[in-house]
């Protein structure tokens, strides 16, 4: 498992925990790696993730929305509305090659979904990104 496929793991569930709870992203961020310790790089990238994805997650949530069409958005659960919003936060900002992101995000989903969790993250993804502006 490389560096940034475990930061993306890392954001992903500190997104989870922040869809959870509400609390401040910087509290959470503090709580989340007082009980969990990365590399270096791995470290900056995760935070990077879910910061990036808390700042704009508004935006995200109007886009997953706009491209549910079989789900109810309130019905998405929590997991995997963690995990579109990195997605597509990392579409936008370019971090890495869109098979990357796709792949990455279905990963996650398998592992901490399910099977039909990963084909509508990447549906949802697919369809997104044919729209996505990069910053």
């Amino acid at each position: 498992m490389g560096l940034r496929y475990k930061a993306r793991e890392y954001a992903m569930q500190m997104l989870f925990q922040w869809e959870m709870s509400k609390k401040d992203p910087q509290k959470l961020k503090y709580q989340f790696w007082k009980g969990a310790s990365a590399a270096d790089l791995t470290y900056v990238f995760a935070n990077e993730l879910f910061e990036g994805t808390a700042k704009q997650v508004k935006e995200l949530d109007t886009l997953i929305e706009q491209h549910c069409d079989t789900w109810k958005f309130e019905r998405i659960p929590a997991t995997d509305l963690a995990i579109l919003r990195m997605g597509i936060y990392e579409l936008r900002a370019n971090t890495a090659p869109r098979r990357t992101v796709f792949n990455e995000a279905v990963e996650l989903a398998k592992k901490f979904s399910s099977e039909e969790s990963a084909r509508y993250v990447n549906g949802i993804l697919h369809a997104v990104s044919k729209v996505v502006k990069k910053p």
